[in-house]
């Protein structure tokens, strides 16, 4: 068995790599190396990283059935037309656009999970700028990312850190709204003041009323009518407590013959659009928090959460996201207060998914959020983030914290 000293050592840099990403290494390199290494060095049985890697399968399904129905969607035009509708409908107003837009980020957030909301509604909500004139998008982008996490514990399937901090013991959907209801309604409404505060000088700047946008085609209706019945689908599986991989994966499947059947289309645009290095992207922790668990850490970080106030655990693990992002401190954080009571807990998922807001390198949406605007041209430095990030993300996250101590 390696020395703790040595597999602390391979994770944090593995870590550091994911968020550095040196010579410009795409993020799943560095931490699919330090699994490796792990077992390379001794640190981790064989055996036991496969038993690590499997213990995502529910994660990795509902990743690639969100995925999927999020580029179903992008693909049969259904965000850009969305756009355009908010666009054309705010009506020249800067505030009314702004509102619209939050609220629709909200939307997609919580029914496609967040990573949805910064992949495919940060390009569309880039194009409707562009379509109304406006001289100073960043303020509608910031949304994007600022939404992504603030909208993430709404519902289980929000964000895929939901599903890796509790596994396969989701609370049932009334017990999460009575754990999450108050406490996300106010980190959304924080973050809108916030973000509002920060952003309305830019917002002065005169935005034109585009032409209304076309009609919804075919295919852009059946998206929306596969989008609405997965989120029923969802919404029904975690009422009745099921875990949510298997439903997401197979309504995805459902929705991409709705779609594309009537049309003859083949599903290889879809399945080349999804970004398929989030799975071992997802995979690598569940073999670093293996080899922690083997090492005693996850039982010390247990312990120590434990002991603390669920509002104190939940400020730890919000700053600590910014220092190892949301996906391997929430599993790290579930394994450990596996035992603990459902406030505790709560705090602990209100501080993963919401702490990320302080910095780009807290959550991989935000990391996400970051390269589609290297896309767009439009630059936004970390310093620049971080110092919104230290107006807009403490009193969202102090009220939530609030609200379930």
């Amino acid at each position: 068995m390696a020395p703790p000293e040595l597999t602390g050592g391979i994770i944090a840099l593995s870590l550091a790599g994911m968020i550095f990403r040196p010579f410009g290494v795409r993020e799943f390199i560095p931490i699919c190396a330090g699994a490796v290494l792990l077992v390379a060095c001794g640190a981790l049985p064989p055996a036991a990283a496969w038993r690590g890697v499997r213990a995502g399968n529910d994660v990795y399904l509902f990743l690639i059935g969100m995925m999927s129905l999020s580029e179903l969607a992008r693909e049969a035009g259904l965000f850009d037309w969305a756009a355009g509708r908010v666009a054309f409908l705010a009506r020249g107003s800067a505030l009314r656009l702004f509102i619209m837009v939050y609220g629709m980020a909200v939307l997609v957030t919580i029914f496609l999970s967040n990573d949805a909301t910064v992949v495919v509604l940060t390009p569309a909500v880039a194009a409707m700028a562009r379509a109304a004139g406006v001289a100073a998008p960043l303020p509608y982008l910031l949304i994007c990312a600022f939404v992504a996490n603030a909208a993430s514990f709404v519902l289980p399937i929000s964000n895929p850190a939901n599903l890796v901090f509790y596994g396969a013991v989701l609370p049932r959907l009334l017990d999460w709204l009575g754990l999450f209801g108050v406490a996300s309604g106010l980190a959304i409404v924080a973050t809108f003041a916030a973000l509002w505060a920060t952003q309305r000088a830019a917002l002065r700047a005169p935005v034109s009323t585009p032409a209304a946008p076309a009609k919804l085609g075919a295919a852009g209706t059946r998206a929306a009518i596969g989008l609405a019945g997965a989120a029923l689908v969802m919404v029904l599986a975690s009422a009745s407590g099921e875990p949510l991989g298997l439903p997401a994966f197979l309504v995805a499947c459902a929705s991409a013959v709705l779609v594309l059947a009537p049309s003859r289309r083949s599903p290889a645009a879809m399945l080349r659009g999804i970004s398929w290095e989030i799975l071992p992207l997802v995979a690598g922790p569940f073999v670093m928090v293996s080899a922690l668990d083997a090492s005693g850490a996850a039982r010390a970080l247990g312990h120590l959460l434990s002991t603390a106030p669920p509002w104190a655990a939940g400020l730890e693990l919000g700053l600590a996201t910014n220092l190892v992002n949301n996906l391997p401190a929430g599993l790290l954080a579930g394994h450990a207060l596996a035992g603990a009571t459902p406030q505790l807990r709560a705090a602990a998922i209100i501080g993963t998914d919401l702490g990320p807001n302080l910095s780009v390198t807290g959550s991989l949406a935000t990391l996400l959020w970051l390269a589609v605007l290297r896309r767009e041209g439009i630059a936004m430095s970390a310093g620049a983030f971080l110092r919104l990030g230290l107006v807009v993300m403490p009193p969202a996250l102090g009220l939530a914290l609030w609200a379930v101590k």
